[in-house]
């Protein structure tokens, strides 16, 4: 099952990929990642399509990596008397914590936190941004507002903040309950919602105490306020632009985006981009060539992995979606300018032994035939680290930890295979020579370049770079 590209396909479950044969046809058409939608689906429904892909996974012989998502908060309005009212651009209207049913003039609001970061000037987005509220007048459980943009709204449509940092949690209740059960499933990654601030991962991560990785998907604007630290204090990150784009003008979307993959391929971070990827396949056979526009320059700008939502949760052709993402993304990896790209966004290593090592690496796979770049390592961070120098060979990534061997099968470049633990250099030449060739990156006489870290089997510590011939 050797994959003929670099960046990583993350697919999302649900009722229309929910039985081994669904799920073992979007590992073979291209799915690396499978996203478990915890917004969605019960507990017991999220059980067993986890004892299903481990089923697939022993099938198949590869680590295949699954990514937890949880809810975040949802702010919501109330109900109205009629199920529906519409606001007029230029009308005032009041929300306030009266849950009362609401009118043309009111409806009630229950989030008293948002409230309490309420002040003119403020905006609410109600409905996807379909509709907006400019603040007028406040107080402690109410607010004044004019209808900036109006439309019909009904009951229980969601609230978007836009110029306040909101008093809360990015856990509620329901995430905690998720979180456990997502960690004692055996979920590799945990996507946190609703991210505003670094104190958020820094709570999620005290939960966590290393049995996932962590990742932060981005949607609020106050978070690329502190970017750089959100960054430093997660595993990955995630760009989720339906809703960044809510709270954001459009046009600031693609800025963004590329912003956020510079900076997490200067830290050595995963990322994936998400949402309304190749969304006119939940219901058609093949994309817009928009959509596959938008694939490919997420491909261009170094993205490790771009995600499917509801066209393989819920569509009429997930396996056509992500088989069409795959040729996507082989076709722009075949073009000559997106080695060019590549090379000219690389960051500039820190002066470190690993960033040396890793350095070397891409180096003298470019200056080389080498078949493929093999590392071994025990907690990723050598995998991790090639990842970052973006090579043109691919990377073999060989680890003693089932754990670790999975939560890589998300991150560019990196084939990740399981094998028993190592303890000499002899071993590790060895293994890589074997791997490399059961795997199907090379033949005999073929050259492949080593990193590792001595002394061995402890995190962090890359510090060799051999040559072996297969």
């Amino acid at each position: 099952m050797k994959r003929n590209r670099k960046a990583k396909i993350v697919a999302t479950l649900g009722p229309a990929s929910s039985t081994k044969e669904a799920i073992r046809a979007l590992f073979k058409a291209g799915a690396d990642v499978f996203r478990f939608n915890f917004s969605h689906g019960s507990h017991e429904e999220h059980q067993s399509r986890y004892h299903i892909l481990r089923e697939v996974e022993r099938e198949m012989g590869r680590p295949i990596a699954v990514l937890a998502d949880l809810q975040g908060p949802k702010l919501r309005v109330g109900t109205f008397a009629g199920g529906k009212v519409t606001l007029r651009t230029g009308d005032a209207f009041r929300v306030d914590s009266d849950l009362a049913p609401g009118d043309e003039s009111r409806v009630g609001m229950p989030h008293p936190e948002v409230f309490a970061a309420l002040k003119p000037g403020v905006e609410l987005l109600l409905d996807d941004g379909k509709i907006r509220l400019a603040v007028t007048t406040c107080g402690e459980d109410w607010a004044q507002l004019r209808v900036v943009a109006g439309g019909a709204l009904s009951d229980r449509k969601g609230v978007s903040v836009v110029g306040a940092l909101l008093p809360m949690s990015a856990l509620t209740e329901k995430d905690r309950v998720d979180l456990a059960f997502a960690l004692d499933m055996g979920a590799d990654w945990l996507a946190l919602s609703f991210v505003q601030r670094p104190e958020d991962m820094v709570e999620v991560r005290e939960l966590v105490k290393g049995r996932a990785a962590i990742m932060a998907k981005l949607e609020k604007p106050s978070a690329i306020d502190c970017l750089e630290e959100i960054v430093r204090l997660s595993d990955g990150l995630m760009v989720a632009r339906g809703d960044l784009g809510v709270e954001m003008r459009p046009e600031q979307v693609p800025i963004l985006q590329r912003r956020i993959l510079r900076e997490c391929r200067k830290s050595g971070k995963p990322v994936i981009v998400a949402t309304q990827m190749l969304e006119s396949m939940i219901s058609a056979p093949t994309p817009t060539r928009a959509e596959a526009s938008d694939v490919a320059t997420a491909i261009y700008d170094g993205a490790d992995a771009v995600m499917l939502s509801a066209e393989s949760a819920a569509g009429l052709f997930p396996v056509e979606a992500v088989a069409f993402m795959e040729h996507i993304i082989q076709e722009v990896e075949k073009d000559p300018y997106s080695r060019l790209v590549l090379d000219a966004a690389h960051p500039q290593p820190t002066p470190t032994i690993a960033d040396a090592i890793c350095s070397a690496l891409r180096r003298v796979v470019a200056l080389l035939d080498i078949a493929a770049a093999v590392t071994y390592t025990n907690s990723g961070s050598t995998s991790l680290r090639a990842a970052r120098e973006r090579p043109a060979a691919p990377i073999l990534s060989m680890s003693p930890s089932l754990e670790v061997a999975r939560r890589m099968a998300l991150v560019w470049g990196v084939h990740s295979v399981l094998i028993g633990k190592l303890d000499s250099i002899e071993g590790v030449v060895e293994s890589a020579r074997k791997a490399s060739r059961d795997q199907g990156f090379a033949a005999t006489g073929d050259v492949i370049a080593i990193t590792a870290g001595t002394p061995f089997n402890v995190s962090g510590t890359t510090n060799l770079l051999k040559l072996a011939i297969v």
